[in-house]
């Protein structure tokens, strides 16, 4: 199985051609290649998450793709077939196992509503918890995408939060409104992380790509 890290916070998942994506949102390059989606995750409501653009373009080459989320992603992507999961759910679709964890995005300000968000687990092995800090519990974390940058975060927090999960790898992701001296600094913070359980930080670019 093949992950390809996109730009900010999208990945796609490959198993043998069929494909899973996560969370394609406007600081997305547009995703105009997406033959063989069998579903996408968008993990919560705010655009830099997910957009109708990114949708269409990919429901348009895969009419069956399923779409799953939490309630407010139902709401707010109401013209679209958006299948609503809750944490705890399990779903397949096509070779993915998806597990859901979670249910509320992290605090931005006291002023600044809580909207829901749920990390997702893909076949066991590979975690990514939208906007938060959710770890799931009692799961091995094989491969972590690991949060570096957001209004919603400090490093320190993101650190903290890969020493909880613990994974054998990680690799960062929401970290398009950092300069490249912030994603030089975030990336030796979270590798640091990474390596106090034993595991490896890898700092996946966009088109970058690991099995597992």
């Amino acid at each position: 199985m093949r992950l390809t890290k996109l730009e900010h916070a999208a990945l796609v998942v490959d198993d043998s051609g069929d494909k899973l994506y996560i969370d394609p949102g406007k600081f997305t390059t547009p995703i105009t290649e997406s033959a063989g989606a069998v579903a996408i995750v968008i993990t919560h409501e705010h655009d830099d998450h997910w957009t109708p653009e990114q949708l269409r373009r990919i429901i348009a080459a895969n009419p069956d793709v399923r779409i799953l989320g939490p309630s407010g992603v139902a709401a707010a992507a109401s013209g679209f077939p958006v299948e609503t999961v809750s944490a705890g759910d399990e779903v397949e679709a096509g070779p993915f196992r998806l597990r859901f964890f979670g249910g509320l995005h992290a605090q931005i300000h006291p002023s600044i509503p809580i909207i829901d968000n749920l990390g997702v687990l893909v076949d066991d092995a590979l975690y990514y918890a939208g906007d938060s800090f959710t770890v799931p519990e009692g799961v091995a974390v094989e491969v972590l995408a690991a949060p570096a940058g957001a209004p919603w975060m400090k490093i320190s927090e993101a650190m903290d939060y890969i020493m909880a999960v613990a994974p054998k790898r990680a690799f960062p992701t929401h970290e398009m409104l950092l300069s490249q001296a912030g994603k030089a600094l975030s990336n030796t913070r979270l590798g640091w992380a990474t390596e106090q359980g034993g595991g490896e930080y890898l700092p996946l670019q966009p088109g970058d790509s690991i099995d597992f």
